[in-house]
């Protein structure tokens, strides 16, 4: 006998070790729209929003939107909102039922369903987790992609928008039409200042609509910048049979993370507020030195990690990090060459910073896909990678360690191009791209690395015509794609930091 799915009806009925919501669901009334429900806002925002109903319950329920798959209605829909969030921290396991989701809209075929939410008088926040690709904006200057296809379309067709510029750009101009009132759009994604932009690709596309419609916005909309940290990988089959084999419900749409949370947003708002800085939230004047903290420690290990660890042929983080060269090698690059680069956060203390986030990426019972996190590296290298590398350079630092990761996104995505055998699938914007350099060119490290480095979207000009750089990109390419990529790591840290540049480069 298969068991009950999750729904208002079970929640009294659930076992007690299964936190349920804290107020009543049936008073809920949406006041903020997320477009991008997936895991990581689940695990997240709506858990930080579910927390702020239970302490001063107010017009704050979720009106959650996907734009792009999957479709809502047959996981979120079917359980009017509700799903179970899982903290695991190895072989613990705690349960939540999270209640903030007043209802879904699916808005895949066309935008007509998200528009109607977005410019709706009730909402007065939106967030959104839409990837950093979802902003269509070039990677190396923040500017709006006006070649990029959907923008095209959208400009051409503003009614009927596909991206998420577009999507918010029509919505403010049916809100400056109808009640006009003020809005704050919110980003929740983990690119730097994406406050910034946000602000940037939406006013960008609506001063192509017209002056009226951009002035509205500078008068009446706030793009504040946030950063937020929560370790949350894909759902899979095992979690959703651990809720019913432990909690004996079936959940189709349970989210799993780990215990620790962070969300710093900048205090700058228009309109009415959800007071998150009640649950553990923090309101900051400005959120730049908590970003440069976790992208280039944090995310800058995962990605390091990501695309080391596929090299070396492992399948999660826990497992790369095991690796006592991979450990060493990440932990030196972190204390030597990235926290020099770091801004003073008040209270935090860089290497006990360090320490914490390794100690976050052991955790056995968070199954992280190195694929997972090397999806579109090329929209996240540039803030975890190569900001702190031009910050090095500038006052003649080395960057022997930080170069290997740059290097091993390049090996990643080359390894998957048909000359290389397809190693792997991969996901990334620049994909096909680097794909067509690596089977023109073949094994020639330094060839490659002048051809990809010729990517202005991804690399500026004035990085890539440093030749230390340069230098320290081909020899880690090299390395990486030699017979023993993992010798080469260890290679790298034991001994002096340059000693590679000096080594004979692997036969083309």
């Amino acid at each position: 006998m298969s068991a009950e799915n999750l729904s208002p009806a079970l929640l009294e009925r659930l076992p007690s070790e299964v936190r349920r919501p804290a107020y009543d669901r049936a008073a809920l009334k949406p006041g903020i729209a997320h477009i991008g429900v997936g895991a990581f806002h689940r695990c997240h925002q709506a858990e930080y929003t579910d927390d702020l109903l239970a302490k001063d319950f107010g017009r704050w329920g979720l009106v959650g939107i996907n734009i792009r798959p999957p479709l809502l209605a047959d996981t979120l829909g079917k359980q009017d909102g509700l799903y179970t969030r899982l903290i695991r921290q190895n072989d613990e396991v705690e349960a939540r039922i999270i209640g903030s989701l007043a209802r879904v809209v699916d808005s895949q075929d066309n935008a007509a369903p998200a528009l109607e939410v977005l410019a709706s008088s009730e909402i007065e926040m939106v967030t959104m987790t839409v990837t950093e690709k979802g902003y269509c904006h070039i990677p190396s200057n923040g500017a709006l992609d006006l070649d990029h296809p959907d923008i095209v379309h959208d400009l051409a067709n503003p009614e009927t928008p596909r991206s998420v510029p577009g999507i918010l750009a029509r919505a403010l101009e049916l809100r400056m039409a109808t009640h006009r009132r003020p809005v704050t759009l919110l980003s929740c994604d983990n690119i730097p200042t994406n406050g910034i932009i946000l602000g940037n690709v939406v006013r960008t596309f609506a001063e192509r609509r017209g002056r009226r419609l951009a002035d509205w916005i500078e008068a009446n909309v706030a793009f504040p910048s946030a950063m937020v940290d929560r370790i949350a990988p894909a759902t899979t089959e095992a979690d959703i049979d651990t809720v019913e084999q432990r909690f004996g419900y079936r959940d189709g749409a349970v989210v799993v993370g780990e215990r620790f949370r962070q969300w710093v947003i900048e205090d700058r708002f228009a309109g009415c507020v959800p007071r998150w800085d009640r649950v553990g939230a923090t309101f900051v004047d400005d959120v730049t030195p908590f970003e440069h903290l976790k992208m280039r420690v944090l995310n800058g290990a995962q990605t390091t990690l990501s695309y080391l660890g596929v090299l070396g042929g492992f399948e999660h983080t826990f497992e790369t990090i095991a690796d006592p060269r991979l450990a060493r090698f990440v932990r030196r690059m972190l204390t030597e060459e990235t926290l020099p680069t770091l801004m003073p956060v008040p209270g935090i203390q860089p290497t006990a910073y360090i320490e914490q986030s390794l100690s976050r990426l052991t955790n056995i019972a968070i199954r992280h896909r190195n694929h997972q996190i090397a999806t579109d590296g090329s929209q996240k290298i540039v803030q975890r990678l190569l900001n702190p590398i031009r910050d090095r350079l500038a006052k003649d630092e080395s960057i022997a360690l930080l170069s290997v990761p740059v290097a091993g996104w390049m090996a990643y995505l080359i390894k998957a191009s048909a000359r290389f055998g397809r190693a792997w699938q991969v996901s990334d914007p620049f994909a096909d791209k680097i794909a067509a350099i690596a089977d023109r060119i073949g094994s020639d490290s330094k060839v490659l690395v002048d051809a990809i480095l010729a990517i202005d979207a991804i690399f500026d000009p004035s990085l890539t015509a440093n030749a230390t750089f340069r230098a320290h990109v081909v020899a880690g390419l090299d390395g990486l794609l030699s017979s023993d990529p993992m010798g080469f790591v260890g290679q790298v840290f034991a001994g002096p930091t340059d000693a590679r540049l000096k080594q004979p480069a692997r036969s083309a």
